[in-house]
């Protein structure tokens, strides 16, 4: 769970309904980066089956973000911020396991809907004179921009 709110690593339950919905905000939620991740209560199906886990990774500020980022730029992966969060436990678990180990993330979310949010904000909307050579690479398809 992200740093700036752990929720479960906290130690506090989610204050809840009769219904077993929650009755307010998570007094340790605060907002952080990951979108898709810990809303400001526990979900019920979450409490209910922790202890069924091997390890509970905290993700610290800034991770998810950066590997998201590292995914893109290394990988050809476009991946949001919760697959760079995923993807940087399961990197932290590999160190950890032992050697031929299988260990499996599932980034099941495309980057394209953060093109606009601070997970892309350093790349600029324009490409540069290196992203220009590589578009008039192929003369029968040139991706240039228009004027």
């Amino acid at each position: 769970e992200p740093g700036a709110a752990n929720l479960i690593g906290s130690g506090i339950k989610t204050d809840r309904n009769d219904d077993g919905s929650p009755a307010g905000s998570h007094p340790a939620f605060a907002a952080h980066p990951i979108q898709g991740w810990t809303p400001d209560f526990i979900p019920l199906v979450l409490e209910q089956g922790l202890g069924l886990q091997d390890e509970m990774v905290e993700i610290p500020d800034g991770a998810g973000v950066e590997t998201s980022q590292a995914l893109a730029r290394n990988e050809g992966i476009l991946t949001g911020i919760s697959g760079g969060a995923t993807m940087w436990a399961a990197i932290e678990t590999a160190k950890k396991a032992p050697e031929g180990s299988v260990i499996v993330a599932m980034l099941p979310d495309t980057g394209e809907r953060y093109l606009s949010t601070p997970l892309f904000a350093s790349i600029d909307a324009d490409m540069n004179e290196e992203e220009l050579e590589i578009a008039r690479s192929t003369p029968n398809f040139i991706l240039e921009p228009s004027a």
